[in-house]
C-alpha cells in the first residue's frame, strides 16, 4: 500500500481527487492510503437530513457522496482516506468497516485508551468517566450513547468493487464546531479529542501509528 501524505488539502478538491483515482484504477493499481487535514468543513453524507444540521455559522457546507450524515472536519483531526479494492483482497464492505474500526480500536490502545463500538453506529467511542477503561458500555438500551463520546467518525464510498472516502481522529482540536450539528445524526452525541481524553496532541506521531495499523488491516 502506497502511503501519501497530503497535508493541509481542500476538502472538496481531494474528494475530486479520490474519485478521479478510483475511477481510472484498473486491477493492477497499487492501493493507497491518503493521510491529511482539511480547512474547517461540514460534509453531509446520502443520507443526511437538513435538521441535524444546527447552524453552521461561517463553515462552509459541502455535499458528499459518501454515506451517512453530517460530519465536521478541521485542524487537528486526521482524516485517512483508503482507495483499496476490496475485490482483490476478498472482502465486502461490511469486513472493511469492521476492519477500519479495528485500526483505529488498535490505535487507541497503543495510547492507552479503550475504543468501543456502538452496534449501528459506525465509529468509535470511549467511556467518558474512564476512557482508559475496559469495561463494555452499559447505558439504557433507549440511549446507546449514554455516558460515551465520539473520537472517531467513518463514512465511505464504494464504486467497483473500491472504496474511497473513509475516516477521522480527532486529535487535538477546535471541537466547538461539533456543537453546531448533532454528529453523525445523533442529537446530543459528544463528540471528544485524544488531547481532551489527555492523550497525545502530536498530529504526525498519532497519524504514524493509525497509517501503519491500517496498513496492517488492509493487506492482502
Amino acid at each position: 500500500m502506497q502511503i501519501r501524505h497530503l497535508g493541509r488539502v481542500d476538502w472538496a478538491e481531494t474528494a475530486a481527487a479520490m474519485q478521479a483515482f478510483t475511477a481510472a484504477r484498473g486491477p493492477d493499481t497499487e492501493d493507497e492510503l491518503w493521510l491529511c487535514e482539511h480547512p474547517p468543513v461540514f460534509t453531509l453524507g446520502l443520507a443526511a437530513k437538513p435538521e441535524h444540521l444546527l447552524a453552521p455559522g461561517d463553515i462552509p457546507v459541502v455535499q458528499s457522496n459518501r454515506g451517512g450524515q453530517v460530519t465536521y472536519h478541521g485542524p487537528g483531526q486526521i482524516v485517512a482516506y483508503p482507495l483499496v479494492d476490496l475485490g482483490r483482497l476478498g472482502i465486502y464492505v461490511r469486513e472493511y468497516v469492521f476492519r477500519l474500526e479495528a485500526a483505529l480500536i488498535q490505535t487507541l490502545e497503543r495510547l492507552g485508551f479503550t475504543g468501543l463500538r456502538v452496534a449501528g453506529a459506525p465509529g468509535i467511542y470511549v467511556r467518558l468517566s474512564d476512557p482508559r477503561a475496559h469495561a463494555a458500555p452499559s447505558g439504557p438500551a433507549l440511549d446507546p450513547f449514554a455516558g460515551l463520546g465520539k473520537v472517531a467518525a467513518l463514512g465511505v464510498k464504494i464504486s467497483r468493487h473500491c472504496s474511497y472516502h473513509g475516516l477521522a481522529l480527532n486529535v487535538a482540536m477546535d471541537l466547538e464546531p461539533f456543537l453546531r450539528i448533532n454528529p453523525c445524526g445523533y442529537p446530543g452525541l459528544r463528540t471528544v479529542d485524544l488531547a481532551t481524553l489527555g492523550g497525545p496532541s502530536d498530529w504526525a506521531a498519532v497519524a504514524a501509528l493509525l497509517s501503519e495499523r491500517l496498513a496492517a488491516q488492509l493487506q492482502p
